[in-house]
């Protein structure tokens, strides 16, 4: 008895942070402000509302499991990218496996193009949301027009007892190559790099997390931009292999996904967390069991073709423990 018991509360401080693009969730209804047509159940993908409630009901399985071997505990701070609006974030926690978890979200609409935004779930019973805002990401087009990307969604809170500043990240993707593209990632990274120097003007030894889907690895100029100051930590590094990462495109994986935090992590202080580990969280329910594709990310659709999956990407995570 007492070493379970011992076993459980030695658990308990071990704090779940993690990322997960949940590919495309849009709600069934038609925003004529948006390019959301495809889900519809009229549209080009059937998105009927059936299909719509066994995706959340997927993500929140999926959500609810990630770190949970290491402490038994659900994520404190899940970031997630590719939603439509703030209600299909309230539809999500409130599926079964979440629905007893005290999660509340912050979400702001970007003006993404696609209509897609970042978002992030926290639990109001660790986490405290001091102020939060969106960030412009200002980039033009080789021909002077403004890329209309995601913006950087800034939480600031405390974890626990501590102060942490938190980016959900969504950069701009790769769809007309990586090369004629980069330049827009790294400008992305310049965003954050600029706003973190703004934070210390005021904060002494600030703590940052970073995540999201960079659509760049963690060897990628943009990333060694968020690198170059030496205030950041990235341990997803470690992670990147041929045979591992968190999406598979022609084949091939990429750790596009990742999760950044500043060295003050290091730290074993009372009242601060200090770094555990970090992961990717690819469980075998979440990959293709079969045919070609058999280990990747189990989709929601390949082009028009329903498969009933969970998302292209498998979510990553970090875990810090709570020096009490």
């Amino acid at each position: 008895m007492f070493k379970s018991f011992f076993k459980k509360k030695k658990a308990k401080k071990l704090h779940t942070i993690a990322f997960y693009n949940l590919e495309n969730l849009f709600d069934t209804k038609n925003d004529p402000y948006k390019l959301d047509d495809d889900f519809t159940p009229n549209g080009f993908k059937s998105w009927t509302p059936k299909r719509y409630r066994q995706k959340l009901i997927k993500l929140g399985k999926t959500i609810s499991q990630i770190g949970y071997a290491e402490n038994e505990m659900p994520p404190v701070l899940i970031g997630v990218a590719e939603i439509e609006n703030g209600k299909v974030v309230k539809d999500l926690i409130t599926v079964d496996s979440l629905k007893e978890i005290n999660y509340d979200y912050v979400h702001y609409e970007s003006p993404d193009e696609r209509g897609i935004d970042t978002g992030l779930i926290y639990n109001k019973d660790y986490f405290e949301v001091i102020k939060s805002e969106t960030i412009t990401v200002w980039i033009n087009n080789p021909n002077g027009e403004r890329d209309t990307t995601r913006d950087i969604l800034y939480v600031h809170g405390k974890l626990n007892t501590e102060e942490v500043h938190v980016f959900v990240n969504h950069w701009p993707s790769r769809r007309t190559g990586d090369v004629a593209t980069g330049y827009k990632r790294v400008q992305a990274a310049q965003t954050i790099v600029d706003y973190l120097a703004k934070i210390e003007e005021t904060q002494e030894n600030p703590n940052y997390i970073i995540m999201g889907d960079f659509n760049d690895g963690p060897n990628d100029e943009s990333i060694e931009t968020l690198l170059k100051s030496g205030a950041l930590y990235n341990p997803m590094k470690q992670l990147l292999s041929p045979v591992r990462g968190s999406a598979n495109y022609k084949r091939k994986w990429s750790l596009f996904d990742q999760i950044l935090f500043s060295h003050n992590f290091f730290n074993y202080e009372k009242g601060t967390h200090s770094f555990a580990h970090a992961n990717i969280f690819d469980e075998h329910f979440l990959k293709e069991w079969k045919g070609k594709y058999k280990g990747n990310p189990y989709r929601t659709y390949v082009g028009r073709k329903y498969q009933g999956g969970y998302s292209d990407h498998f979510p990553v995570y970090i875990q810090l423990k709570y020096n009490s």
